[in-house]
């Protein structure tokens, strides 16, 4: 597990890099797939830590699916910036790694499969054994208020005719 970072940020820290040129869009900031490639692997540090290797998925024949993923933007990342991804649970937070400010947000459904039947299936004992000695190593943490958020515009400029939306 990686260790540094600010004591303001909150969360576990789970996997860090730097904003690549080839991520940058015509807006010249990070695009948004990359976003989601940092939360990815963020996931994939948190999966190696309780014990979901390839070696798992291969002799067990079971992995996880994600089947939703909600990011919320923050603020702006550039070429070359640093950045940290925390994780509380499966709800991630994207720290600029210089200034300290949060990035972005990265909440995450996943579901653990039997590859056999490709179907969702209970989570073997040592892998939940993780899981709670994870969360307990991590105290008691206030509920984040982009956690579980609906995407909807609360004042819309533009809404086509005869679709609904919260109405």
């Amino acid at each position: 597990m990686i260790t540094s970072g600010r004591e303001s940020e909150q969360g576990t820290l789970v996997a860090e890099g730097t904003v690549k040129p080839e991520w940058i869009d015509v807006n010249g900031h990070m695009n948004v797939a990359y976003y989601l490639l940092a939360f990815d692997q963020g996931v994939d540090a948190l999966w190696t830590e309780v014990g979901i290797t390839d070696e798992y998925i291969k002799t067990r024949k079971l992995s996880t699916f994600a089947v939703e993923a909600h990011i919320t933007y923050q603020q702006e990342l550039h070429k070359g910036d640093l950045y940290r991804v925390k994780r509380v649970h499966q709800f991630q937070r994207m720290y600029h790694a210089e200034t300290g400010a949060l990035a972005a947000t990265g909440e995450w459904l996943n579901l653990h499969i039997n590859l056999e039947t490709r179907r969702a299936c209970v989570w073997p004992d040592d892998i939940l054994a993780s899981f709670t000695a994870i969360a307990e190593s991590q105290g008691s943490t206030a509920v984040p208020p982009e956690m579980g958020k609906q995407m909807k515009l609360i004042a819309p400029t533009f809404a086509l005719q005869g679709y609904a939306s919260d109405e």
